[in-house]
């Protein structure tokens, strides 16, 4: 039925893809992805919890009491995507037929370039590939030569490395990676034990630069922070690739015959976030980073989010023991259904007009399951996923993190929703990932996998169909318990091109 050979079963079965699975991938391209029917944006006081400041260390108190409890806390940290998109203004440059800058944002980049981080590299790099420092090339209108030394393999390859890797800030006696001031955050809010466990998602090409500069820097940071450092890394699963379809929705073939795979997109890390052994799991963008005098809001809030976060799995613990014991009163069911519907905000209609056992056993379900708060900031225009409370399949409601592909934008009601909503996904989550009884979930089982979305792209100039899988902090995470909290926009600092790292926050 799916046209599969021989030939693709070998190729399969080393990419420990089953033909089940294409068969399933070739069902999505056909019928495509349900839109998710949003109830309301969630919002401050409505699905967003906005914190007292007088509460706020009472928060993180409970979350650094926590820490002293011998538990297994671990920093994850997507680090894969090559940093190719941030200088796409750049490419462009090389390619345009001008030689001297002509654009705002070229204009910005050159005027600037002393106030980049990577500016002493990429001038020695320019002294021994050219004989000329940056001020003679750039006085010599030569332009063109300093951005090929600085993103090309003759030169620093910037163009080709991830993000982790580039130098983002600069010291009075040092600059540093994305990846060294993640290991400077991983000591400040995540260490427990005297260790912090950082682990980062890399592709297998750039492991050993990873691998390199960790052995550069781990003892001088140990020393610093009086801690040691696990850090570990992983890489996205081959057998999380999907196939490629033409337009028609037939399997797309390469010169040579061969099926075509994509990487599923950030979903796949569901996978390797299953595979840590951890009990607390903080989650951040590798490029969301800035330099130590401004890391007191980072470390305050994620401290708020994961006292958040203890206190809500504890509750949540207490009513499942209590449930086990059988010793509950009517009262302490109205208290179950008063938590998860205010302080979870899964809502389940007419829940209080069943049976008892039956409302038990829906209760151990709902709660019984990973737990996640995320960090949510006021909108200003920046891109990301939003906070949202939709209906669930199986009619009840709860609060999911939406992308614009996930929203009916020819629902005029859903659009209106979606283009007003007050605040965004930073990618700021920290995750608790063990049951009552201490056993890991598997977070396999909590992925709603119609909530992936098809992409259009082009290979060798032919187009093609790409299926990406439910967003790791979307779809992968659709049936865990969530709660939103509001956090503020100094703790959000993205790097998108290379002249956001002229911002202030990044100087």
């Amino acid at each position: 039925m799916t046209g599969i050979t021989s030939k693709d079963k070998i190729l399969l079965t080393s990419r420990g893809i089953t033909e089940e699975s294409v068969n399933q991938q070739l069902k999505m391209f056909q019928n495509g992805f349900p839109f998710l029917r949003i109830l309301r944006p969630a919002v401050r006081g409505n699905g967003i919890m906005a914190i007292p400041d007088n509460d706020v260390d009472k928060y993180r108190e409970t979350w650094e009491d926590y820490r002293t409890q011998h538990h297994r806390i671990v920093k994850f940290v997507p680090a894969s995507g090559a940093a190719s998109r941030m200088f796409k203004d750049l490419f462009a440059f090389l390619k345009a037929d001008y030689q001297v800058p002509q654009s705002t944002y070229e204009h910005t980049f050159f005027d600037n370039i002393h106030r980049f981080a990577f500016y002493d590299e990429l001038n020695k790099c320019c002294v021994a590939n050219k004989g000329k420092d940056i001020d003679a090339l750039m006085e010599a209108q030569e332009y063109k030569t300093i951005v090929s030394l600085l993103l090309e393999p003759t030169g620093m390859n910037y163009g080709a490395l991830p993000k982790g890797l580039l130098l983002f800030h600069r010291y009075a006696d040092e600059t540093r990676t994305p990846f060294e001031e993640h290991l400077m955050e991983g000591a400040l809010y995540a260490s427990t034990d005297g260790m912090a466990r950082i682990h980062f998602t890399v592709s297998g090409n750039h492991l050993p630069l990873f691998q390199s500069l960790t052995s550069k820097v781990i003892d001088s940071f140990a020393q610093r922070y009086g801690i040691r450092f696990n850090i570990s890394f992983s890489e996205q699963k081959k057998s999380t690739d999907t196939i490629a379809v033409n337009t028609d929705n037939t399997l797309f073939r390469d010169q040579n015959g061969d099926l075509l795979f994509r990487p599923g997109g950030h979903g796949a890390l569901i996978e390797n976030l299953n595979d840590l052994d951890a009990d607390i799991v903080f989650i951040k963008n590798i490029d969301n980073v800035v330099p130590d005098r401004l890391k007191a809001d980072t470390v305050t809030y994620k401290q708020l989010l994961a006292g958040v976060l203890v206190t809500m799995q504890q509750q949540a613990f207490g009513f499942l023991r209590l449930m086990d014991s059988g010793q509950y009163t009517h009262d302490d069911i109205e208290k179950m259904i008063r938590f998860l519907r205010h302080d979870l905000s899964c809502n389940i209609p007419d829940l209080k007009n069943l049976e008892d056992a039956e409302l038990i056993s829906i209760l151990r379900k709902k709660m019984n399951r990973p737990m996640r708060v995320c960090g949510m900031v006021r909108n200003v225009g920046e891109p990301g996923g939003g906070p949202f409370c939709v209906y669930d399949a199986d009619g009840s409601e709860s609060l999911q993190i939406l992308e614009s592909s996930q929203i009916d934008t020819n629902d005029a009601d859903a659009k209106y929703m979606f283009e007003h909503g007050t605040h965004f996904n930073p990618v700021d989550l920290v995750c608790a990932v063990r049951d009552y009884k201490g056993k890991r979930f598997n977070l396999l089982k909590h992925i709603d996998p119609a909530t992936g979305f098809i992409s259009h792209k082009s290979k060798n100039g032919r187009e093609l169909k790409a299926l990406e899988l439910p967003g790791l902090w979307n779809g992968a995470m659709s049936d865990w318990n969530t709660v939103f909290v509001e956090v503020p926009l100094s703790t959000f600092n993205p790097v998108k091109t290379v002249n956001d790292l002229l911002r202030q926050v990044h100087q």
